[in-house]
């Protein structure tokens, strides 16, 4: 009887303290939902469509209001004008990474996508450098992404017009350019080293898309003890790490300070330079965890839009015939696409930005945090709290886009047929945290699609009026269902 006492008491306590710790922030944070002790507002979230919650409760609250995922407050900023001062305005105070759980255990804090204060500027600054002298953005990865393009192509006619899942091979391209950056080489597509580093970005990319990696992240305490997908993908970060140590490895080994060949050559380089300096962020776990972030966010995120985007032409026959004809015209058969044919291909380079602005690909962006108390369009928030930024409501934005739950390529050509940008296209976000690889992840968008459309005629299993483009999954980013279609060569 005692212990049932205790146990009442003790629950009780919690809920009381829970209850105290939501109402006293909720004076200084924006309005929001009411949240429940302990679990917040997370029965009142579809944790399959988190994007869709918040876009319902924005209607309710206007653009700036606060959910509890758990006991933890997080303040959403929804629709374009708020998420750019929030980003843009307020990017050095929401320069804060929050804390995913499951990554934290992985990398601890290191590494680019997800460290914090000095550390992550240095990375940061690092890595944008170094992708520059190997070429990000300028003639020498361009020349790379060419000729994986038509490595691409070879691979893809192997399969003679018979009905293929596009998911590794598509995923194979992008890896390779990583691969040519960070290691030097590239991988032969059936390499089974390589399959199998594809096979575990894949795998990991859906599950930490799923329902329990959210329910994990709002009770990390609770979950991590208990069986189930998350192990799987904490195994598969770990195989990834050992396969990196083992290439820094084979560098320490070979390595010319005056030569450097690579990535993991100039972070080795900058250790040695900084080996006498205690405050040093470049040590060895820093530079797993940087490769691995530019390896994840440099590979699955292109060959997901990629593979997005194939399956929305499908849909869309008339959308392919249009840039096929362009192709053609300003292209030929004869050479491979380059990035200057890009000013002179505008019915084609508004169709990456459709399928990149239509597929939306991480709809609540990576959440940010509060690296200081801020007060924000007269509310007052804490140093630590969670941010999360809309892009769902800044790409859908309906007064920018016509239709926006369409998918059309218009939305990016103006009445005389030329390209029209957009200052609502954030598919990289925005600001002191937008996605450092956003140069070369454009550049390999552009001349993959163009080099398959140049070169194929995409041949659906169905009816397109029967394919179905929505996603399987869309908590952090959105996974496209799988399909199959046939390559038929010109």
């Amino acid at each position: 009887m005692d212990t049932i006492v205790i146990l009442v008491l003790g629950l009780s306590c919690l809920l009381l303290l829970s209850l105290w710790r939501q109402s006293s922030g909720r004076g200084r944070l924006p309005p929001g939902p009411t949240p429940l002790p302990i679990i917040g507002n997370i029965l009142q979230i579809n944790v399959k469509d988190i994007s869709k919650a918040l876009t319902n409760f924005s209607k309710v609250y206007g653009p700036v209001f606060t959910v509890y995922f758990g006991m933890k407050p997080t303040v959403v900023v929804h629709g374009y004008e708020a998420v750019k001062e929030a980003l843009e305005d307020f990017g050095e105070e929401f320069s804060g990474r929050s804390v995913f759980p499951i990554i934290a255990r992985s990398n601890r804090g290191h590494g680019i996508v997800f460290s914090n204060g000095k550390k992550w500027k240095e990375m940061r600054r690092f890595s944008l450098m170094t992708l520059r002298n190997f070429g990000m953005g300028k003639r020498s990865i361009e020349e790379r992404v060419q000729e994986e393009a038509q490595c691409l192509v070879k691979e893809l006619r192997r399969s003679n017009g018979a009905p293929c899942d596009p998911t590794f091979i598509l995923g194979c391209a992008p890896c390779n350019v990583i691969c040519s950056i960070v290691f030097q080489n590239r991988f032969d597509y059936k390499d089974k080293i390589f399959l199998n580093l594809m096979k575990k970005f894949n795998e990991n990319f859906k599950i930490l898309n799923s329902p329990w990696i959210q329910f994990y992240s709002t009770f990390p305490g609770i979950v991590k003890y208990l069986p189930g997908s998350h192990n799987t993908v904490l195994k598969n970060f770990e195989d990834i790490k050992s396969y990196i140590l083992e290439k820094i490895k084979e560098h320490q080994e070979t390595l010319d300070i005056n030569n450097p060949r690579d990535f993991i050559d100039c972070f080795l380089i900058k250790m040695e330079q900084e080996k006498h300096n205690q405050q040093s962020e470049f040590d060895l776990e820093s530079l797993v965890a940087s490769v691995n972030d530019v390896f994840v966010a440099g590979t699955e995120t292109t060959s997901t839009t990629l593979r997005y985007g194939l399956l929305l032409l499908l849909k869309h026959p008339e959308v392919i015939a249009k840039a096929q004809e362009e192709i053609e015209r300003v292209i030929g058969r004869h050479r491979s696409p380059c990035m200057q044919d890009r000013s002179r291909m505008p019915y084609t380079d508004a169709t990456v930005h459709e399928i990149q602005r239509y597929i939306d690909l991480i709809p609540n962006n990576v959440p940010h945090a509060a690296i200081c108390d801020i007060r924000f369009r007269d509310y007052l928030i804490p140093k630590g709290t969670n941010l999360i930024t809309s892009l769902t409501s800044v790409l859908y934005d309906n007064k920018e886009f016509s239709n926006p739950e369409k998918f059309d390529p218009g939305h990016f050509m103006d009445e005389s047929g030329n390209f029209k940008k957009s200052n609502y296209f954030l598919p990289f976000s925005t600001g002191k945290r937008a996605c450092v690889g956003e140069g070369l992840a454009r550049m390999e968008l552009f001349l993959f699609l163009t080099t398959i459309l140049q070169n194929f005629n995409l041949k659906p299993l169905f009816d397109p009026k029967d394919i179905n483009t929505g996603p399987i999954a869309s908590t952090y980013g959105r996974v496209p269902p799988l399909y199959q279609l046939c390559f038929i060569p010109f």
